[in-house]
Formats: structure tokens, sequence, C-alpha cells
């Protein structure tokens, strides 16, 4: 199935009880929301296309990378992140599988 974003696109792979993968599609110039996650611990790994990855552990401290194919993250719980795509892109996500923890800290 798949979930239309403002940003983009989500398509749920897989989701068991113990991991959940998904199919992800950022448009070139959206972002998605400045979040974290209470226990949610994610693994994105880019397919193609590239994005602008913001993280860190404060708001007031954030730093960006570009990620291009091949390229991947590993985002361990409470840390802050925010996609945005400097091309249209494609990435995997592997996480666990609290699919509704989420906080987000700014929306577009």
């Amino acid at each position: 199935m798949i979930i239309n974003k403002p940003w983009g696109s989500e398509q749920l792979i897989e989701t068991n009880e113990k991991y959940t993968v998904k199919l992800l599609t950022m448009l070139a110039g959206q972002k998605c929301s400045l979040q974290y996650h209470e226990v949610k611990h994610e693994t994105f790994y880019v397919i193609s296309g590239v994005i602008k990855f913001t993280f860190g552990n404060d708001v007031s401290s954030l730093s960006s990378k570009l990620l291009y194919p091949g390229d991947s993250f590993v985002i361990p719980t409470k840390l802050i992140h925010r996609m945005e795509g400097v091309e249209d892109s494609t990435y995997l996500e592997a996480s666990t599988s609290e699919l509704n923890d989420v906080v987000r800290l700014e929306d577009s």
C-alpha cells in the first residue's frame, strides 16, 4: 500500500513484531517533519537521488550532510532528524516497529 505524503510517498513493505521496512520517495525541494522517536530505532539507505539529512541532539545545534545512492545513516532513539529532497529521491527505511512513535518538533 502506497501512502501519499506532502513530501512524497511511503510504501510499507513489511511490518511485524521485530522490524518494519518502508520504501520512501522524497520529492526535490520537499522535507519531512523535524522529529525524533522515544523508542524507535531507524536505518536509512539511499537508492537514488540526493537527500539532505539534518540531525543532532538539540534543535539549536543541528548538523547536515548530503546522502547519495549507496549511503546509509543510523538514527538512534531520540536523535532529532529531518530528510529533505535535493533531487527526487528513493530510500529504504528499516526500523523497529513502533510506527506511531513520532515527536514532531517542526512541520513545513
